[in-house]
């Protein structure tokens, strides 16, 4: 509650010597005083292939977020739910924020007859949708011409370019699990290393082919070899290019074993299975080193349907090992020469 008129003074106000100006306001002064602000809702939603939901509108050429406004004594998720709702038809609450974003009123391309103070903008998780729900969107009459479900590295050629970023750094907060982000015109005001590393800025290369348990067999041609390898706390290692931000599994080690392998463009494509080597060798410098859940390592990837059944192989590889389940926690960068684990 702010201090008004019952602030306290100087003590040189109190002794009446007038040295020292007082802090007094009256109600209308501090009215006065405080910063107008805009507030805004928007909802993030993914397709079970990672893709962004984005909206076309029939005022401005950009794609956004479905949401909009927060009305004059409106809570901002239920904002987030009625603005969904209209513009979709589709009913749901929506209560995990991902990011709350100050965007300065000083905003490039808003006329400046809208006289924008700047405004408060708020991200809702609105989840993945399955293709049930996705098939039951219906758009309003005027307003929504058409949804679209994009790959996260293309928001900054369809978005405003605070919008794509803002979008951006909400993805990778949802994926990161640490909490909603602070941002700043879409940027965090504390990076993860997830934003450090610009994940998801470039696309994700598909390997959407059909999930096989086993060896390879004999005759089928193999590419990129890769592993699960376990920390003890039942995380695994991703690699993240430092110049892309594209995500990798690692090469197999020598104790590794056959996981199942991804049968796609006529080659066989293998994930072993195995634990850390501890100590852990010096990896290559154009890769930072990271400790993800499994379903993090999904979520960066782009494995299409068959990504379920090889995250339900490496799970009961986890079992088989012994290892417990990780809970979603914020991924952690390993050093360069690596940590004996």
């Amino acid at each position: 509650m702010p201090q008004l008129t019952d602030q306290a003074v100087s003590e040189d106000e109190d002794e009446g010597d007038g040295s020292r100006p007082g802090t007094r306001m009256t109600p209308q002064e501090y009215g006065a005083s405080r910063a107008a602000l805009w507030t805004g809702a928007v909802v993030l939603v993914t397709d079970s292939d990672g893709r962004v939901l984005v909206q076309s509108v029939d005022y401005r050429p950009d794609r956004l977020l479905p949401g909009g406004a927060v009305d004059a004594g409106e809570a901002p998720a239920a904002a987030a739910a009625r603005e969904v709702r209209e513009e979709l038809g589709v009913d749901g609450r929506y209560p995990r924020g991902l990011a709350v974003d100050w965007i300065p009123a000083d905003t490039p391309g808003i006329p400046p007859e809208m006289g924008f103070p700047g405004e408060i903008m708020h991200v809702y998780d609105g989840g993945t949708w399955t293709p049930d729900r996705i098939d039951g969107i219906r758009l309003p009459a005027q307003e929504i011409t058409a949804v679209h479900f994009a790959e996260p590295a293309d928001l900054a050629g369809l978005m405003d370019p605070g919008d794509a970023r803002r979008a951006l750094s909400a993805l990778r907060a949802r994926v990161n699990g640490g909490g909603a982000a602070l941002l700043e015109d879409g940027r965090p005001t504390l990076a993860t290393a997830l934003d450090r590393l610009g994940v998801l800025r470039t696309r994700r290369t598909p390997l959407h082919g059909t999930w096989h348990p086993g060896p390879v067999p004999a005759g089928l041609p193999v590419r990129e070899p890769s592993a699960w390898l376990f920390a003890p706390d039942g995380r695994v290692l991703v690699l993240i290019s430092r110049t892309t931000g594209s995500a990798h599994l690692p090469s197999p080690v020598p104790a590794s074993t056959p996981l199942g392998y991804r049968h796609a463009d006529g080659a066989a494509h293998p994930r072993t299975v195995g634990r850390l080597p501890s100590p852990l060798p010096a990896g290559d410098p154009a890769y930072a080193r990271l400790l993800a859940t499994p379903e993090q390592v999904r979520e960066l990837a782009d494995w299409g349907p068959a990504g379920h059944a090889e995250l339900a192989a490496v799970h009961g590889a986890r079992i088989r090992l012994s290892l417990p389940p990780s809970p979603r926690t914020p991924l952690t960068e390993l050093p360069e020469e690596g940590p004996d684990r």
